[in-house]
């Protein structure tokens, strides 16, 4: 038997593996197609509510809003209420895309008062803009030169609290250890990122934050940065999906 009870309906529902008919879908609240067809099919629905509470967060939809339609989609296709683990994923979603939005409008992060990956972008394209040799426009190598990213990973954490509590402490870290103007920020859930300059102290200086920080993380590295902008900011970007 699937993860979910099913019940039978008048609105169209049949065997597992089925499809929505028709009737069914066009009563559908908008985005929730993905969530009906999974719970007709009779598998597991929780991954359409994650994407659908992202989707209606980037929308303006209030999370009252999406949770209702939730009800309306379990309600119309197996006759029954959500299910905890389908609440909870869309609420997550619902709520990680809407803080997303929340720390690219600002410097700091809410939090952990950590530079936020939005800050860090621009920071690093500060470094590149900065970079210019006379009419021969940007020197990329010159801040591959001058610049890296030392990034800590802590790992998974159990829940963006912990996560924040973890980030908060190895942010306290590094900022003794890198004293001066440097940038230091988090990417994701589990990193933080110092925009540190690459001279003699640099070694010596990631080496201390690792035995500082050995107990509370599993990696701490040196990242160099490319030779163009776009680069180093896809960098970043895959550095807070990994």
């Amino acid at each position: 038997m699937g993860l979910f009870a099913r019940s039978r309906t008048s609105t169209g529902l049949r065997q597992d593996g089925a499809e929505l008919t028709e009737e069914t879908r066009v009563l559908l609240a908008p985005d929730f197609e993905a969530v009906g067809e999974a719970l007709v099919a009779g598998i597991s629905s929780v991954d359409a509510c994650w994407v659908v509470g992202r989707t209606q967060a980037e929308r303006g939809t209030s999370l009252g809003e999406s949770l209702e339609g939730l009800r309306a989609t379990t309600q119309l296709v197996v006759g029954r209420e959500p299910l905890f683990a389908e609440s909870h994923a869309l609420s997550l979603a619902w709520s990680e895309s809407v803080l997303a939005y929340l720390h690219g409008l600002s410097c700091a992060d809410p939090l952990t008062g950590l530079s936020t990956h939005a800050h860090l972008r621009e920071r690093i394209g500060e470094l590149y803009r900065d970079a210019v040799v006379d009419a021969l426009g940007i020197d990329g190598a010159a801040v591959s030169r001058s610049h890296a990213l030392v990034v800590t990973d802590v790992g998974e954490a159990l829940d963006p609290i912990s996560a924040a509590r973890r980030l908060t402490l190895l942010g306290q870290t590094a900022r003794s250890v890198f004293a001066g103007s440097e940038t230091i920020g988090q990417i994701g859930y589990s990193k933080v990122v110092v925009i540190a300059p690459r001279d003699e102290a640099l070694a010596g200086r990631v080496a201390l934050l690792r035995r500082m920080v050995a107990s509370q993380t599993e990696r701490v590295w040196i990242e160099g940065l490319p030779r163009t902008d776009a680069s180093a900011v896809s960098l970043l970007d895959e550095l807070a999906r990994a």
